[in-house]
Formats: structure tokens, sequence, C-alpha cells
């Protein structure tokens, strides 16, 4: 009995052990399921902040960056499509894991949000989302299909920075493509140019993506 007691607390110790090293601090989220947007981009009086809009509890909060830990579950992996347009993606019939752009149970669905930015604040009522740097076993990228067509948005494997523009009052959902399993770093910045003349940037945010094999 005493032997199973303490193989189960050593079991319980190991866990815990992950759990801490993935969410250092107690303020830590780690999300693998249901909506977030993953840039929430919003205006606070007279700042431009970029945040994490955690849908998946009730009331949705905004969380920072640097406090989430969003998975790629195993289900989230797919092949490669035999279109060359696809070919960003890697070489058809790879693996690849992605964040999809519809919503699919028990997978993460991230979007990107512009909606809490007034009319008439920024220049041309637009943001710059900008893809900074990507860290991980392999490359990332955002994209969106439409009738079997992809448009990439961002793609760590054609060099970073990348940057996209995005009109306010957006709330838009993409696919969220990893090349490989393993712990990814991105690096995003939103900037934009007031109507009043002047630059606002949220600053350089980190996110970290687990991706399971």
């Amino acid at each position: 009995m005493r032997t199973r007691m303490r193989t189960r607390t050593l079991a319980a110790t190991a866990f815990a052990a992950t759990v801490a090293l993935l969410l250092p601090g107690t303020a830590n989220a780690a999300i693998s399921q249901g909506h977030v947007d993953a840039l929430d981009i919003d205006w606070t009086g007279s700042a431009l902040t970029l945040d994490i809009r955690d849908a998946t509890v009730t009331p949705a909060v905004d969380r920072d960056p640097s406090t989430v830990v969003l998975d790629a579950v195993s289900a989230s992996k797919t092949t490669v499509p035999s279109n060359s347009a696809y070919s960003f993606l890697g070489s058809p019939g790879s693996t690849v894991w992605v964040l999809p752009q519809s919503q699919v149970s028990n997978i993460l669905w991230p979007g990107i949000n512009t909606q809490g930015v007034p009319s008439g604040v920024l220049l041309n009522n637009a943001v710059t989302a900008k893809l900074i740097s990507v860290s991980g076993p392999a490359h990332f990228s955002v994209y969106t299909t439409s009738l079997g067509t992809p448009t990439v948005w961002f793609d760590s494997g054609n060099g970073t920075p990348d940057s996209r523009n995005i009109a306010i009052n957006t709330h838009a959902h993409a696919n969220w493509a990893f090349e490989a399993a393993g712990t990814y770093t991105v690096v995003f910045e939103v900037t934009a140019t007031l109507a009043a003349g002047g630059t606002v940037t949220t600053g350089q945010k980190t996110y970290t993506f687990t991706v399971q094999p």
C-alpha cells in the first residue's frame, strides 16, 4: 500500500512540475479548444493595445499574451494539399498542424479582432499587424482560404517581419499553421498612424504555442 501511495505521490509531483514548467506563475492559462481572439486590438483612451481575448471562459477576459500558452492539439494535425498554391506549408502530403479558419469542436479557434478601436481615431481607420519573429522547430504561417485558394497573411518561411493592414471593426478568422510539433515563440506588434498625426504601437508581444505530436 505504501509503495502504491508513494508511486501516486511521485506521479502527481511530476505532473505538477510539468505544469509549472509550462505555466510559470499562477496567473497563466493554457487554452487548447474554443474561441479566442489571438490578436485582440483595442484602443484604450490614448493607447493601442494587443492582448488575447479569451472567450473560453464566461465572462470573456483579456489576457496578456505572455501569460498564455495556446495549444494545437493532435486533432489539428492534417496533411498539406497537393495544390501547389499550398507549397508554403511544405511538400504535398507532409504533416502540418492547422488551427482552422472555421470552428471545429475540441480544437482552438483563434481570431483577429479590431472591434475595440473606434472610428476616426486612426488614419484610414486601419492598423498594421506585424509578425516580427518566430522561434521554433519549423515554419509558422497564417492564411485564409476561399473556394480552396489560400491567401497568405504571415509566413515565417519567407522571412520576417511580415505586415498586413487590417481595417477597424474587423472580426476575422484564419488558419494558423505549424509545420512540426514542438513549442513556438511568436512575436507580434501592431502599429497605426493617428488621424491627428503621429504613430502609435502596442509594442512587441510574445506568444507561446505548443503543438502536440
